[in-house]
């Protein structure tokens, strides 16, 4: 069974993250997971343009590193970013030390206030720890756009209906997630437009993206 909304109590238990944005009224949050991907942030960039939807691209370190003309692309469409790690390390099973060490990694490449972790997966103890230098931000509604079993109309029929004013919804621009993604965004798009959803990225301290954009 996939789980595309946490339940409510489970996030109600870990307040300290944002899950959502739920006292907006009529904006939804599209992200986007593990790039820049060569093809995929490209194409993904271009279904944005034509519906002026803005998202949040939660990059890794070593992609920033590997495709820097990319990660200038999203800054330049006008996009949040915050940073996913260097290495895509998971917060269960990972040495404090070593965790930090990767985050700390990417910030000099994606210097932003916001956090994703990785898996989803975060400690307790290391949830205060990133809360002194980051907003951890988590996700309503996840697409498993990168589960390779789940099909592409799964995908959109499970985003269309859990999504919710305020909600955050988790997309990858990764090459295991190109099909699905390819699939599914454009119908979301779509529809969300037709419901009259403004498509938002989450906000960015303006120092953070004028850093950004003197550094590429």
């Amino acid at each position: 069974m996939l789980v595309v909304r946490f339940p409510r109590f489970l996030t109600n238990m870990m307040p300290r993250m944002t899950w959502g944005f739920f006292g907006e009224t009529n904006k939804v949050f599209l992200t986007f997971d593990d790039g820049p991907t060569p093809d995929v942030t490209s194409r993904v960039l271009k279904e944005l343009r034509k519906y002026n939807a803005k998202a949040t691209f939660f990059c890794l370190g070593r992609n920033v590193d590997h495709y820097p003309e990319i990660f200038r692309d999203i800054l330049n469409d006008g996009h949040s970013v915050g940073n996913h790690s260097y290495s895509h390390l998971k917060g269960f099973g990972t040495k404090n030390s070593q965790y930090y060490k990767d985050i700390e990694l990417a910030r000099r490449l994606i210097d932003s206030e916001l956090f994703r972790p990785p898996y989803g997966r975060i400690l307790h103890n290391q949830v205060t720890e990133i809360l002194k230098n980051y907003r951890i931000i988590m996700w309503d509604v996840l697409s498993y756009d990168y589960n390779r079993r789940v099909k592409g109309e799964k995908i959109v029929n499970n985003v269309l209906r859990y999504t919710r004013p305020g909600s955050i919804i988790v997309f990858h621009d990764s090459a295991k997630a190109r099909k699905n993604v390819y699939y599914a965004l454009p119908r979301v798009l779509e529809s969300f437009a037709e419901k009259g959803f403004e498509m938002a990225a989450i906000p960015m301290k303006r120092e953070e993206v004028n850093k950004l954009k003197d550094k590429i």
